[in-house]
């Protein structure tokens, strides 16, 4: 059996919180692939993107968290979803993780609203630290985006992350791909097939209107998910998730420069 020193070291973490069955799920499905440390907030943190709000108050707290009467070590604060990882990497693990997992969020996260994820902000911080990230999510009913329901099986979603979480450890990923984002359909297996995807230029989160009677009233907008079919990027992220009912995994890039010839530019703006 391999040395503690000599496995691998993997952060977990979610924004769906501490208490997250979807972050049991990425846990147990980790541990089969190194020594697992978890940081995470202390409570919902849904679609706090990459945020570092300045309300945090700093504080770390130790959690007793036990799977299958292993424990491992967990800690919450606060904050964001990116803030625990920060915190994590800079004031927490014993050494340098190889791996940072986000997830398993109740919740596809695709198109072009990705930026809002609180689970793909969270990978977007380990990857900015130079730490090889996967950030997952699993299709789930809108109703239960803000619960920690029971009812969500993450068993498929499981199977994802530790299946790219090991390719992640043994393969090194070709220049300017920072981090994998991997989107699991509700109704996914273990033989479910997978596509390598772009993320769609097309929002899926819409947020609706809501019909308030004076600008004092405390609403807030709902949201639906949609998209339009006739327009889809075939190759994207919502195609393969939601028309061909496949493991979308996309390629992300903390570089957000736009594909054009910047002399293009240049000659635009002169």
């Amino acid at each position: 059996m391999a040395s503690y020193a000599s496995r691998p070291l993997i952060l977990v973490t979610s924004d769906d919180g501490i208490e997250s069955p979807g972050l049991r799920a990425a846990v147990k499905s980790a541990l089969h692939l190194g020594d697992v440390l978890i940081s995470a907030p202390g409570e919902q943190q849904t679609s706090a993107g990459r945020s570092q709000p300045p309300s945090f108050d700093g504080a770390i707290h130790e959690v007793d968290y036990v799977i299958d009467g292993q424990r491992v070590p967990a800690y919450a604060m606060y904050g964001s979803p990116a803030q625990a990882v920060q915190y994590a990497l800079i004031e927490i693990v014993p050494r340098r993780p190889a791996l940072c997992i986000s997830g398993i969020n109740f919740g596809e996260n695709v198109g072009s609203g990705i930026t809002v994820s609180g689970t793909v902000g969270a990978a977007l911080e380990a990857a900015d630290h130079g730490i090889p990230a996967l950030a997952v999510s699993l299709e789930t009913d809108k109703a239960y985006h803000y619960t920690y329901s029971d009812d969500v099986d993450f068993s498929g979603a499981a199977h994802f992350a530790r299946l790219f979480g090991e390719r992640m450890l043994s393969e090194r990923m070709p220049p300017d791909v920072d981090l994998l984002k991997v989107d699991v359909p509700s109704d996914a297996t273990a033989s479910t097939p997978w596509r390598i995807t772009r993320v769609s230029r097309q929002p899926y989160y819409r947020a609706l209107a809501s019909n308030r009677h004076s600008f004092a009233e405390k609403r807030q907008l709902d949201y639906e998910m949609m998209f339009d079919r006739a327009t889809l990027e075939p190759d994207s992220d919502i195609h393969a998730l939601r028309i061909d009912r496949v493991v979308s995994v996309s390629p992300i890039s903390l570089d957000m420069t736009a594909r054009v010839a910047l002399e293009q530019l240049e000659i635009l703006f002169k």
